[in-house]
């Protein structure tokens, strides 16, 4: 769907009409009708903060078609143009190798020990379609960035620059703003697969002794176990291509024909990042510091160096997640021998007072 038409105003002088250098970049939504209203508080946090500078498109996909209210109510919010797609059945939904019955007898383990929709079955739909199938929806066939964003997110951080433009300049390939440990109980077999993948595939792999490594981020014992971090996937900003390459699509179909998504709960999140850590360099994987994002119940804050969070966000940084026990990212700076604002994108000017 088009953008919407520039606005008419009595002083047309006070209304920006440039046109944006953009890059070849979208954000993308997974929602359902239902999820209009979160959809709609996302989409202005981020046009408000960032994307009414640059007028980035927007691909929502759904496993049902959107009705008129939802593409109504979505286009007539962003800046860019809009674009609805319909997740096939063949990526969303149980592929013919998997067991149903075994399926459902680890759901109901699941079940039986608490685990976060341990019982939802299109929840698993969802986590197979985002580790192995968005980024190969048509609708994305013409872009090399994407930047996942979900209903009810919040950003609360002005963002003064382009990250996609970032992405390219720097040869960037993910980008993170949280990071968390995983359930443990979702993926008692993933770490044993990745190993075998590894085995099988080792022209893939950053070799695990190199000083470009990753791999330290997501065990601590030379790869004999797996630690449980990963990133956050809900948000999100990585290359297209990368994702679209042998090396990942090898990977995923090697997770996928396990039955792993369905036996067990993988999820996308440490999917993509136990990926991440096999196969990008450390200078290829970027903390988006400067970004605040608040996903329900975690919170990142930028809150060093102290101008940060005064003058660009309307977040707390004492209850910034990052230095919490359950948070990953103080392993990431070590392993990275990074500080949080070497990350920082922008820099401070000097200050002007007026007298």
């Amino acid at each position: 769907m088009a953008r919407n038409p520039p606005l008419i105003s009595d002083y047309p002088e006070t209304i920006k009409q440039t046109t944006p250098i953009r890059e070849k970049a979208a954000f993308v939504m997974l929602a359902r009708n239902d999820d209009l209203e979160g959809a709609r508080y996302a989409i202005q946090q981020l046009e408000d903060r960032f994307n009414h500078q640059y007028n980035y498109p927007y691909v929502f996909l759904n496993d049902e078609e959107f009705d008129q209210e939802f593409v109504e109510y979505t286009s007539g919010l962003v800046s860019g143009e809009s674009h609805y797609g319909l997740v096939g059945s063949n990526t969303w939904g149980y592929p013919d190798w998997v067991d149903l019955e075994k399926a459902a007898e680890g759901r109901e383990k699941l079940m039986k020990e608490d685990v976060p929709y341990a019982e939802v079955e299109s929840y698993r739909h969802m986590c197979r379609f985002q580790s192995g199938y968005f980024f190969r929806h048509p609708l994305l066939d013409e872009y090399d960035y994407y930047w996942r964003v979900e209903p009810d997110v919040r950003f609360s951080c002005d963002i003064d620059y382009d990250p996609f433009k970032v992405m390219r300049e720097r040869d960037l390939k993910y980008g993170f703003t949280l990071s968390l440990y995983e359930y443990e109980q979702t993926i008692p077999t993933l770490w044993d697969t990745v190993n075998q993948f590894v085995k099988e595939f080792p022209e893939h792999v950053i070799p695990f002794n190199s000083s470009d490594s990753l791999i330290e981020w997501v065990t601590e014992d030379e790869g004999e176990t797996y630690n449980l971090c990963h990133f956050w996937s809900n948000f999100e900003i990585g290359s297209l291509n990368w994702l679209r390459s042998k090396q990942y699509l090898d990977y995923f179909e090697f997770l996928d024909k396990t039955g792993g998504f369905f036996y067990e709960r993988w999820g996308d999140a440490p999917v993509h990042s136990l990926a991440v850590a096999l196969m990008l360099k450390q200078s290829e994987v970027h903390f988006f510091y400067d970004i605040g994002y608040f996903h329900d119940p975690f919170l990142h804050c930028p809150d060093e160096p102290s101008w940060l969070p005064i003058e660009k966000c309307n977040c707390n940084p004492h209850e910034n997640s990052d230095d919490e026990d359950y948070s990953c990212t103080s392993r990431f700076l070590e392993v990275t021998n990074k500080e949080k604002s070497d990350f920082l994108i922008t820099q401070r000017g000097p200050r002007k007072y007026t007298k």
